[in-house]
């Protein structure tokens, strides 16, 4: 009997929800829809490349999206102040990468719990956010940056072609690099691994790091897109982020996932909700569809993780 991995299983969900929109939506295979959703997709999909590396540690970061809206918030300042693009796209890159070492200096250093670091960071973000902006948007860049998120190479829009790299470089990190895999071990076991030699915290600190920097990724392709920046920039993703990771697979309590399920979870994520919208369901409803699907997803999770264990114990026992 042919077994299906939980990655393939997602790649044949994602292939049959297309399948059915196409025939059930209207104007879902319609060309302007389609590049619609490529190109409203890699901002989710870069973001939750992020939390899924923090999730195989067992960890979570619920401040992703605030450290997006800071980063993104700081390049617009300096890009209003004339300061040459590449130099404000550094700035924002080097503001969320502080951030993610805020996070991991007290995960990992001091030891606190990532769901309480990274809350109280969350506010502390979006405080410092308000007080920056006086809760107003900052509008007004150049062409040029204006075409990092919203031109084309060929029929691919340009931040799909960068989601896609930024997978393929993920995937490369965690199944070929030392680092990659003592993320995998510290998730399965942060107390074996850090006896087995391990240096634990210096693989926390570069997990949030590397969640920051995804962050910021995200952030410079979002206020291209919109021209604008503000306090709530990609703030409805934090949920779909936690969910698009678990939903491909990620295990929530730390040591399995894969980038290819992550991948395929956020474009399943992206069909189901332009359909639904195409359809005519309400966004609160497509919400509540959404929460459903990740309880559903861990409750899967969690009943089939136990039915191995017992499985494991009657073979040893046998």
């Amino acid at each position: 009997m042919l077994k299906l991995s939980k990655e393939a299983m997602l790649g044949l969900v994602l292939i049959a929800l297309f399948l059915l929109m196409s025939i059930i939506a209207p104007g879902f295979l319609d060309s302007y829809n389609l590049s619609n959703m490529m190109f409203q997709l890699p901002e989710l999909g870069i973001l939750a490349l992020g939390m899924m590396v923090v999730i195989l540690t067992a960890g979570i970061d619920l401040s992703i999206t605030y450290t997006a809206s800071f980063s993104g918030v700081i390049a617009a300042l300096c890009m209003s102040h004339h300061y040459p693009i590449a130099v404000a796209i550094g700035i924002g890159i080097a503001v969320a990468l502080l951030c993610g070492l805020l996070n991991g200096f007290f995960i990992a250093i001091i030891g606190v719990s990532p769901i309480l670091v990274t809350l109280g960071s969350m506010v502390l973000f979006e405080g410092v956010i308000l007080t920056i902006t006086k809760g107003n948007a900052i509008s007004g860049f150049p062409d040029a940056f204006g075409q990092i998120g919203n031109m084309s190479i060929g029929p691919i829009p340009l931040p799909v072609i960068v989601f896609l790299v930024l997978a393929v470089i993920t995937a490369t990190l965690l199944n070929r690099t030392i680092w990659g895999r003592s993320v995998y071990k510290v998730g399965i076991n942060p107390v074996a691994a850090r006896f087995s030699g391990l240096h634990v915290k210096r693989v926390l600190l570069g997990v949030y790091l590397f969640s920051a920097f995804m962050a910021s990724i995200a952030a410079i392709i979002m206020i291209s897109r919109y021209n604008s920046a503000k306090v709530d920039l990609g703030s409805s993703y934090l949920l779909l982020t936690v969910s698009a990771a678990v939903l491909g697979g990620t295990e929530i309590s730390g040591g399995y996932g894969k980038v290819k399920g992550t991948v395929y979870a956020v474009a399943i994520f992206q069909v189901l909700s332009n359909g639904l919208n195409l359809l005519g369901i309400p966004r609160t409803v497509v919400d509540i569809l959404m929460g459903v699907i990740l309880i559903a997803v861990l409750t899967l999770n969690y009943v089939s993780a136990k039915m191995s264990a017992r499985k494991s114990l009657k073979v040893s026992a046998g």
